[in-house]
């Protein structure tokens, strides 16, 4: 049975559960069925020099957009034509020779047959991704993926829910895994998205984004909580690194800490740091990947919102970073 009919009927909150699991049943089921289409489809897009015309109309268009802007942000150019505007001006893009990506959930769609003689005169290419492999569309196409679904996911059947999902994951696997067989890197990816997060992390190296040691509130280990409070609040940068005679880090001391602190005891203002400091802390190398910090204190089981960052050598204290750093246009 469907899965959205076990849920309850006056429960939103059961239905949507019900179309997601729904979707993703149908995903499945799609991966499931991949066979050595899937390799042609691959051969003939990593074989292509030129640009992937990806074409579609209605929710397949939409889909058929985003897939265009994943290729192209994993090395692969791509555009969306959209099959109505084709027939009408906008083939003008299209160059003989380019690949060709159709979706249609029906395979029967008007306005992409027209455009086939079209594209069979120019020798493209022709792959599609059909939610009927028995169609026109199919007939016609060199390799044709199959993004059939037993039903949609809304309770009324109508939406296009699992079709476009289904061609969505059908599109995000082509892309991925023609990003693989063009040895597509993490550095070509970032090259792509320099005003992203994705890119800034890729890009940037912690030693642009981190406070350096003498903007940093610094103390030895023998240390008062009172003069820690006094050296964080002349650099209010969320903690304070605890260094020996020599520079190194041997421990930190953050806000959390001490607000804990005074939380839990009385008179703590002229205990020695050294009772209360987070000894051999984590810490970040100056010439490491900004996204290596942000996943570091992303990761930790209770987030942490500050590094120290040390010499890969020595263990000599720099400065530190701070998730908000990470996560700022511009730095200081």
């Amino acid at each position: 049975m469907f899965y959205w009919m076990k849920a309850d009927s006056n429960s939103n909150l059961g239905v949507g559960k019900a179309t997601m699991q729904a979707e993703a049943n149908a995903i499945l089921a799609s991966a499931n069925r991949l066979d050595a289409n899937f390799d042609a489809a691959i051969e003939l897009l990593s074989g292509a020099h030129n640009k992937v015309i990806i074409c579609g109309i209605g929710k397949s268009g939409h889909i058929g957009s985003k897939l265009a802007a994943t290729f192209s942000s994993c090395g692969s150019p791509a555009v969306f034509l959209h099959a109505a505007e084709a027939i009408h001006g906008d083939l003008g893009l299209y160059q003989a020779g380019d690949p060709l990506l159709l979706l249609s959930k029906s395979g029967n769609t008007e306005e992409l047959l027209r455009l086939l003689p079209f594209f069979k005169k120019q020798s493209s290419p022709i792959i599609a991704i059909l939610g009927n492999i028995d169609s026109p569309l199919a007939e016609a196409a060199d390799v044709v993926l199959d993004a059939c679904v037993d039903r949609e996911a809304d309770p009324m059947n109508l939406m296009p829910t699992s079709s476009a999902a289904v061609a969505l994951a059908l599109g995000d696997a082509l892309a991925s895994s023609l990003a693989h067989a063009r040895g597509f890197t993490p550095a070509e990816f970032a090259n792509f998205h320099p005003g992203g997060q994705l890119g800034r992390n890729l890009l940037l190296k912690v030693s642009e984004v981190m406070h350096p040691l003498e903007r940093t509130a610094t103390l030895s280990l023998n240390a008062t909580i009172r003069e820690v409070v006094i050296e964080m609040s002349h650099f209010p940068l969320g903690a304070a690194c605890v260094l020996d005679s020599e520079g190194s880090l041997i421990g930190l001391l953050t806000d959390g800490d001490i607000r804990r602190l005074i939380a839990e005891e009385d008179a703590i203002l002229d205990k020695e740091v050294s009772a209360y400091m987070t000894k051999a802390p984590v810490s970040v190398y100056p010439d490491q990947n900004l996204g290596e910090a942000v996943a570091l204190m992303e990761s930790r089981s209770s987030q942490i919102s500050v590094l120290p960052v040390v010499d890969s050598e020595t263990g000599r204290a720099l400065g530190l970073i701070r998730l908000h750093d990470a996560y700022q246009p511009s730095f200081s």
